[in-house]
């Protein structure tokens, strides 16, 4: 719950929700004293799971704040002190690392001597920062015993030094903290500071010192600012959602501080981590990595959640403020996971099953940096045994350069390797009489593609993704040719599956076959509801066309009428109907009012279209209208794993096809009684 004025709560409340969703109501109180804001929030209290507060002036919100949380047995969080606090801290701590300094030896000078500056200098301190080397300034300068302006609040931090405005202060120092108001520092007074300085400049909307003058006049700084437009921005959104969610989920009584220093850690951590694709993208960057540049996690990065409210739960439960019995970090963790994104819900399922399994999924283009990426988080979560396809020096300089360990990943140059000869001959033996020549061959086995489908069938890797640097096709080719489909397959099939949070739908074939017969289509829609079956989703299969249940005499509808029956002579476990439009396959009203003999249960929830152009056209409008997640391309009915991916593929997309991947080897070897 927060409590605020209503300029700030509204727009808080949408973040929680956004960021953690945490349900929010924002009450804005009119309170003249202590004792009337502390007397509401108290009376209101037994309604909600926890108390953010916002927009208390100094020093009545210590007061507020200490009182409530004396009185309540929920979190009480003032956002303006602690999550200022908890982010800028992470900062310094990434900061200092990278300016080579201690947190213990840094000389530091603060402006600003109002709520957000003291929580800041007292939460540092925890951390590491020493007390005595810490100058603080107001508006009337260096707070010194006996200095007019003084109040018990800022009389621990009142220094017997010999100089008295900021600008003097500075001189040295190599820490400032401004959390005050524009135009109070100089790019002179930071010239004075010592070398490789940290500058935190954190007023907002202007920061103390505008961002291109402090950059000039300090080049070998680390420089954060409160603003979204600049590097290193310290937003407070990085905090408060993720440590209530934490709180909330292991009903915490309060907030410790064991709890800011989790989530201030675990901050620090995830900047030094590899950052996502997607993220990169949606700040318009090519690429983003720990430095100067980067100290602190994008608000956007969607891993924040992951990382921080774990670490906040846990050390409430480790430290005796949490209701719950026990906690299993990893546990919660996909709990998250499931509640923020809608595919990993649908996949949470497969990535259990691909652990279990681990395969050895070849990544084919084992040079390119998604793939790689790709790699290194399969590896770590356990659904693959990885190897990369690709010149290892060129892998593994790039592994440096991004700080990416590639322990338990193998690399292999199809060129040199020394499985190159029995893979060329076995090629040759087997396809001879079929136009395989020992040149083409040869040549089979030097191209990254043709080496890892060879590698698929000769046994020595389970599975294999490619696709991301040519056009779909020139996989699809090799595949065919060197892999095949499975025994009593005719032809093989492609699948999407569309996610959004109440909602999973497949569409088929959007990547095989152009112009299928009903035996094609018929075996799309059986090879699409055994996928969709492994997924622990009961099929139910509309075949769709533009008229419904021969209302129009053409030999398209026909034709689907007959793939219809088909699936039902030689499946009739699988729920189907049509030949029907998308509204009747997608609308129990549609069916209902106009076609009740129809005989499926529910709405449909595979889609199998009557060609490849439709499908195509349909799954990319409604991933692009409709904003669904994707998965996919599944390819259904080869002899073995294999997973084409489009050309724009993401790094989330990859691996979650690998998953995928390791789920289908997992059902191809039960089926030869391997597993």
């Amino acid at each position: 719950t927060g409590l605020s004025p209503i300029i700030e709560g509204t727009p808080k409340a949408v973040l929680f929700k956004q960021f953690a969703d945490i349900d929010v109501f924002d009450i804005e109180l009119q309170a003249d004293t202590v004792e009337e804001m502390v007397n509401a929030i108290v009376a209101i209290s037994p309604t909600f799971g926890g108390i953010n507060l916002e927009d208390i002036r100094a020093p009545e919100c210590f007061e507020v704040e200490e009182i409530l949380r004396e009185r309540l047995d929920i979190p009480v969080f003032h956002d303006d002190q602690h999550g200022t606090a908890i982010i800028s801290a992470a900062a310094l701590i990434n900061a200092a690392e990278i300016q080579g300094k201690a947190l213990a030896d840094l000389k530091t000078v603060v402006s600003g001597a109002g709520a957000a500056a003291m929580a800041c200098v007292k939460f540092m301190v925890e951390l590491g920062l020493q007390s005595d080397n810490v100058i603080m300034c107001d508006s009337r300068g260096v707070l010194r015993p006996g200095r007019a302006g003084m109040n018990p609040t800022k009389e621990p931090w009142a220094r017997d030094v010999p100089f008295k405005t900021l600008g003097e202060a500075l001189a040295g120092a190599d820490f400032f903290l401004g959390l005050s108001v524009p135009g109070v520092v100089s790019s002179a007074d930071l010239k004075t500071m010592a070398d490789k300085p940290i500058i935190f400049t954190l007023a907002n909307p202007d920061p103390e010192i505008p961002y291109a003058e402090a950059m000039a006049a300090r080049p070998d700084a680390v420089i954060a600012t409160g603003r979204s437009d600049h590097p290193n921005q310290v937003n407070n959104v990085l905090g408060f959602p993720y440590i209530f969610r934490g709180a909330l989920d292991c009903q915490a009584t309060g907030v410790s501080e064991a709890m800011k220093r989790a989530a201030a850690y675990a901050l620090a951590a995830i900047a030094r981590e590899d950052v996502p694709d997607s993220v990169a993208e949606a700040y318009g960057m090519e690429t983003i990595r720990f430095g100067k540049e980067y100290i602190i996690p994008k608000p956007f990065d969607p891993r924040v959640l992951l990382w921080v409210a774990p670490e906040v739960a846990q050390a409430a439960f480790d430290g005796g403020i949490a209701r719950i019995d026990s906690f299993d970090k990893a546990a919660y963790r996909e709990a998250l996971k499931r509640r923020v994104s809608p595919t990993h819900a649908v996949l949470s399922n497969e990535y259990a099953k691909a652990r279990r399994y681990c395969p050895r999924i070849t990544f084919v283009e084992g040079e390119e940096a998604r793939m790689i990426h790709a790699a290194v988080i399969a590896r770590d979560e356990g659904i693959c045994k990885p190897t990369l396809l690709g010149r290892q020096k060129d892998i593994a300089r790039f592994a440096e350069e991004h700080n990416l360990d590639l322990s338990g990943i193998e690399i292999v140059e199809p060129w040199t390797s020394e499985r190159r000869a029995a893979y060329c001959d076995s090629w040759y033996q087997a396809g001879c009489r079929r136009g395989v020549t020992r040149n083409r061959a040869d040549q089979m086995v030097q191209r990254r593609r043709g080496f890892g489908m060879l590698s698929l069938v000769n046994g020595d890797t389970d599975g294999v993704i490619c696709g991301i640097s040519d056009a779909w096709a020139n996989y699809m080719s090799p595949a065919l040719e060197v892999v095949g489909v499975q025994d009593g397959v005719r032809r093989a099939a492609g699948m999407f599956m569309l996610v959004q949070p109440n909602s999973v739908k497949f569409i088929a074939d959007a990547t095989v076959n152009i112009e299928p017969d009903e035996h094609t289509l018929a075996e799309t829609a059986i090879l699409a509801a055994d996928q969709v079956r492994a997924f622990d989703i009961e099929p139910r299969v509309a075949m769709l066309s533009y008229a419904n249940f021969g209302a129009v005499k053409h030999p398209t509808s026909r034709m689907i009428g007959r793939a219809v029956q088909l699936v039902r002579e030689q499946r009739p476990d699988i729920e189907i109907d049509g030949e029907m439009q998308v509204d009747t396959a997608l609308s129990a009203k549609v069916r209902e009012n106009f076609y009740p003999f129809t005989t499926l249960s529910d709405d449909a929830n595979i889609l199998v279209m009557p060609n490849l152009a439709a499908a195509n056209i349909a799954y990319k409008l409604v991933q692009q209208l409709a904003t669904a997640e994707v998965v996919g391309p599944i390819l259904l009915g080869m002899n073995h794993a294999v997973t084409i991916m489009q050309r724009g593929a993401s790094v989330s997309e990859i691996v979650n096809m690998a998953a995928v991947s390791a789920v289908q080897y997992g059902q191809k070897s039960r089926r030869r009684g391997r597993v």
